[in-house]
């Protein structure tokens, strides 16, 4: 059953043996999966089913740093669906490594191992639409397939590991009905927790305080709560949560909303092949289900350890669209058009042009040089990217120059002085705004450094090709846009030492008896990889946690 929380009247209750806070693709999967087997949830949603100025006011904060992260109220949806409304669809599991004690990243190592994992990830694989849990080239094609750069043969690096995408699958829209029709869950729109109630020695939950869109107070009494609401809006109202617990709930020893991580990320240098253009593979393969599968450049964990560094992969891409120079119309087009790109998208387009005037006079010229290219392409993402049911992933586009840049996508230290915390402001229920600030590590810097030198030598000594950069462009280039959007990581981490992590290994906070987090907010390290396949595999693993629980 939907229902709206504008429609239940003031000073209303509700009840279920569990309520899980945010209906974005971590409280879906968990709701859904629990009602599978029998158990009433209460599944409270803060939005409506579309964004509206009012809902996105809530997440309004302040950075610390600009520069380094982007506005709160960006890159996280306050809806039905929650972030996956607007993400890109990029798959991918943890490695191995990363859930590993590494003695040279600080405060990392997970308390499961990542087999703890492995039985959850199909499921979830399944649930992002993302196809087949097969992320090899082996296992996922049974044909011949390109090499991404004919006679690569690299020592730290391989080529073999794939990225898979999602449609990408709007958990609101594409789950709705399955949240309707289901007898076992009650999903509430325009329903925003405001507190968290325990018992008065803190022990024990005992509701929620819920506000309405039109301001009217709901109560709920439920066994078990589980907080999905992200890993910044989560952390904010477990830290807002302080009649009983001072410092807020889960954080006796302020750890909470520390460790906060996103991803390192740039673009940097020029790759050009020895074999030409046609010597390199950089787009999609499609599997036989359509899933779109694509290549790239992943660092060998035994070089991570050799290196005593962090987990980093790559991918080629087109040169800097804003210079000109690459002679290329269609990524003049898109420079040129940049403003009818997303915002949070068009980032990478907003560099300025090198040459000014002049520089947009050549990006014309470029656009009359082929102007039945500009054309094909623009069709082509008419119906890759609007059209299609399971959308062609990103722009992909041969340089006309020969010459490509490398995109990269690295793991960032957990670092206790990269934090959240509570703000001055207050939201429109009295809420306090969250206060972010986000930090790199040396460490961090290292990685980037390290790996890009590696890779630069794999190339060389296979053959291959050239790849040039300026090692002391490296920390310039991974900052250039700040922390990486969307990836809100480790706020709540999981740990067996309370004094040193917010959850336990079934992430159930420290002396709480039934509170549990779920999501990224949870993850000790961030890996290379995007958070939302593993935190959806942790929430399956939460239901069976929960499962016994209520048994």
């Amino acid at each position: 059953m939907i229902t709206d929380a504008n429609d239940i009247l003031d000073t209303a209750a509700l009840s279920a043996t569990i309520c899980i806070v945010g209906a974005g693709p971590v409280g879906i999967a968990l709701a859904l999966t629990l009602a599978d087997r029998g158990i009433d949830v209460l599944l409270l949603e803060a939005g409506g089913t579309d964004r509206t100025d009012d809902s996105q006011d809530h997440y309004r904060g302040s950075v610390a740093n600009p520069a380094m992260h982007s506005p709160l109220d960006e890159y996280r949806e306050r809806r039905l669906g929650g972030s996956s409304t607007i993400w890109g669809g990029r798959c991918m599991p943890f490695d191995p490594i990363d859930f590993e004690d590494r003695d040279w990243i600080p405060n990392s190592g997970w308390p499961v191992e990542a087999g703890a994992l492995a039985a959850y990830y199909p499921q979830a694989n399944r649930l992002c639409e993302a196809g087949e849990f097969a992320y090899t080239v082996d296992s996922a094609f049974d044909r011949p397939t390109r090499p991404m750069i004919a006679d690569f043969a690299g020592k730290d690096f391989s080529t073999d590991t794939l990225e898979r995408f999602s449609c990408p699958t709007d958990f609101g829209r594409r789950y709705r009905e399955r949240l309707h029709a289901s007898p076992r869950i009650t999903l509430v729109l325009n329903a925003a927790v405001t507190d968290i109630e325990t018992d008065t020695a803190g022990g024990v939950v005992t509701g929620l305080a819920v506000r309405s869109a039109s301001g009217a107070r709901i109560a709920v009494a439920t066994d078990h709560v589980v907080l999905a609401a992200g890993g910044l809006e989560t952390t904010r109202l477990m830290l807002a949560s302080s009649k009983v617990h001072p410092n807020g709930i889960g954080n006796a020893h302020d750890v909470l909303g520390r460790y906060y991580m996103c991803h390192i990320a740039g673009t940097i240098g020029i790759f050009v092949a020895a074999g030409g253009e046609s010597a390199v593979w950089h787009g999609y393969d499609v599997a036989d289900d359509g899933t779109y599968c694509r290549r790239r450049f992943a660092l060998d964990p035994a070089a991570q350890r050799a290196h005593r560094i962090g987990n980093f992969v790559a991918r080629l891409h087109h040169p800097r669209i804003a210079d000109a120079r690459h002679g290329t119309g269609i990524l003049s087009a898109l420079y040129l058009g940049r403003l009818l790109v997303p915002r949070q998208y068009r980032k990478r387009l907003d560099d300025a042009d090198p040459a000014g005037a002049a520089g947009t006079v050549r990006h014309m010229a470029n656009i009359i040089r082929d102007p039945v290219g500009v054309l094909r392409f623009a069709g082509g993402m008419l119906v890759g990217r609007k059209l299609a049911g399971r959308k062609y992933p990103s722009i992909i586009v041969r340089p006309r120059n020969g010459s490509f840049s490398l995109d990269f996508h690295a793991e960032q230290e957990p670092n206790r002085d990269s934090r959240v915390r509570l703000g001055s402001d207050r939201d429109a229920w009295g809420v306090p705004r969250l206060a972010v600030d986000w930090r790199y590590t040396r460490g961090d810097v290292t990685t980037v450094q390290t790996a890009l030198a590696l890779l630069a030598q794999d190339l060389d000594r296979s053959g291959c090709g050239h790849f040039d950069y300026d090692p002391q462009d490296v920390e310039t280039e991974m900052t250039r846009y700040g922390a990486y959007g969307g990836h809100h990581i480790g706020t709540a981490r999981m740990g067996d030492d309370p004094r040193h992590s917010v959850v336990d290994a079934d992430c159930r906070v420290h002396g709480i008896a039934n509170l549990h987090v779920a999501g990224a907010a949870v993850f000790p390290t961030s890996s290379q990889a995007n958070p939302t396949l593993t935190a959806v595999a942790l929430a399956l693993r939460l239901a069976d946690r929960l499962t016994e629980l209520v048994a």
